[in-house]
């Protein structure tokens, strides 16, 4: 049994204090992003719907299909990293009807999933509720749902007035009270994260909702310098990796174009003797 392998009880549990530090969670993939992020000791491995734009080159998250993030999932849950594996729904997979939701949810699980995150209020009630039932765990999503990109009209920070704030606050205790086990809260003023945080038995994760989360999650290429494009505020630079790759992708077509690769050494040699004259014509 592994002991450091984060599970939904513990998750759900963990309120950030003086004894708790909060909770890291971050993206993945693939296989190697999912060993990088279990060796680094992240808490909880999100293979979120922003692969769509990090890894696909769509311009938002509506082009994942439930098909694609099952694969994906599949790829991140095979090394049996220590971090729980949440799965996020993509767009059209629970908006049409509880039996599509679960169904789908279904569908992520048996690919290695161990929960997974939908975005929506109360209006997302009734769906939490039936994976709840289900036995499937569901993070919840609040505050700038990707998902929603048309109708917000971009993607703009939300809850800025004081009756969006309440209207938040309400959907946070709405999807509590339907079984979430957490709740993201993203791209919203860091007072209103605080006191959902305040309010709410289970933890919430911030991504660009200030300091006074219980946790905090950020896209693995952005944290990392392998996106290209926008950077959002909220994003803090970790590594250049999309820098180095480059040099190092330069110097292999240097040394390509230079013919000072592959040397002898990095080649394969026949056993001696074996083409002392050999020849072959072509007929």
């Amino acid at each position: 049994m592994k002991t450091n392998k984060k599970s939904v009880p513990r998750i759900r549990s963990y309120k950030a204090n003086g004894a708790n530090p909060p909770i890291a969670m971050v993206t993945a993939y693939d296989a190697p992003s999912s060993h990088m992020a279990s060796a680094a000791g992240v808490d909880i491995i999100l293979v979120g719907d922003s692969l769509a734009m990090v890894v696909l080159g769509y311009d938002d998250t509506l082009s994942v299909s439930i098909s694609d993030m099952a694969y994906h999932t599949m790829a991140v849950s095979r090394p049996k990293p220590d971090p729980l594996v949440v799965t996020d729904m993509p767009w059209m997979s629970y908006h049409t009807g509880v039996r599509d939701a679960v169904n789908n949810a279904a569908q992520l699980i048996r690919a290695g999933a161990e929960a997974v995150k939908l975005e929506g209020g109360a209006n997302r009630v009734d769906v939490i509720k039936a994976l709840v039932d289900a036995e499937i765990p569901v993070m919840g999503h609040l505050g700038l749902t990707p998902q929603s990109v048309h109708t917000f009209g971009g993607f703009s920070v939300q809850a800025k007035t004081r009756e969006a704030a309440k209207m938040l606050l309400d959907d946070a205790l709405a999807i509590e009270e339907a079984g979430v086990f957490s709740v993201v809260l993203e791209a919203v003023p860091d007072v209103v994260a605080a006191k959902a945080t305040e309010l709410l038995k289970v933890p919430t994760i911030g991504i660009g909702a200030g300091p006074h989360c219980d946790g905090q999650v950020l896209v693995f290429h952005d944290l990392l310098g392998l996106a290209f494009g926008h950077k959002p505020k909220f994003v803090r630079h970790y590594g250049s990796l999309g820098e180095l790759g480059i040099k190092g992708l330069e110097g292999y077509v240097h040394d390509v174009k230079m013919r000072n690769f592959p040397s002898v050494e990095e080649g394969y040699q026949a056993g001696q003797g074996e083409f002392d004259g050999f020849s072959y014509e072509r007929k």
